[in-house]
């Protein structure tokens, strides 16, 4: 095992989409259990609708591997996206995978670091920061949950296909990040030590950026989609950096 924390979203797996699903399996085989941790920022699935969607073979066979994973000392965390912000207890419990809330903040080999899935940073996108504040909304959520699991799953296809079809008529700077709203985070993370590291994704722009908040430099990283390929961050004492998974 390394030193090393990989940092992985936007996979987006289901099984209408089997490239990444098997580029996955190969991840959590092949690279992750060298790992020292592996943090999920969110859209791990393409969508979940309560974790009774456990019952489903195509999610139970998923949680089976990242339990293999945890059991071979890999530490797992959990944030959740846009995708699979009802993931709760049992998929915890399932999948060995630690919750943490969005925004949290970590100590990262040295580093405070801040970790998000990153659609709260896309202000100029106002019809989505609507829907987010909508579905974030615990009554919502509670009367969603509440319709039979086979609802559930129709509806989430139906907001999936209307969500594809808005993003189609939109220009992609709306879709990406705000400086203002990323200096509006650093600004309500202002703590001491300050944060010196932003680790996100939502966006599938991957890359490295940098910010200067209060005299300091900030490194921004964006974490790659899986939709062609696989990739992740993977950060140690040194730094980190960004890698393929083909």
């Amino acid at each position: 095992m390394t030193d090393a924390a990989l940092f992985i979203s936007d996979l987006h797996l289901t099984p209408e989409r089997p490239l990444p699903v098997r580029l996955f399996y190969r991840f959590i085989q092949e690279v992750a259990p060298h790992a020292q941790a592996l943090y999920v920022l969110g859209d791990f699935l393409e969508a979940w609708v309560g974790d009774d969607a456990l019952l489903e073979p195509f999610y139970r066979d998923l949680a089976t591997a990242l339990k293999s994973l945890s059991e071979q000392g890999v530490l797992l965390f959990f944030l959740p996206g846009n995708r699979d912000f009802l993931v709760g207890p049992s998929f915890s419990n399932a999948t060995g995978l630690t919750l943490l809330p969005d925004p949290s903040r970590i100590d990262l080999f040295g580093m405070p670091t801040l970790l998000t899935h990153g659609d709260q940073f896309c202000t100029d996108d106002v019809a989505y920061q609507d829907f987010r504040r909508q579905v974030r909304d615990p009554a919502w959520q509670q009367h969603f949950l509440a319709q039979p699991l086979q609802q559930r799953l129709a509806l989430a296809k139906a907001l999936r296909e209307r969500s594809e079809h808005a993003k189609a008529d939109k220009k992609p700077a709306i879709m990406d990040v705000n400086g203002e709203a990323i200096r509006a985070m650093l600004a309500s993370e202002a703590l001491n030590p300050p944060i010196r590291r932003i680790i996100h994704g939502h966006t599938h722009r991957p890359a490295r950026h940098e910010h200067e908040f209060n005299g300091l430099s900030v490194e921004r990283w964006v974490l790659p989609d899986w939709y062609e390929s696989g990739g992740y961050l993977a950060c140690d004492a040194d730094g980190c950096r960004l890698s393929d998974f083909p």
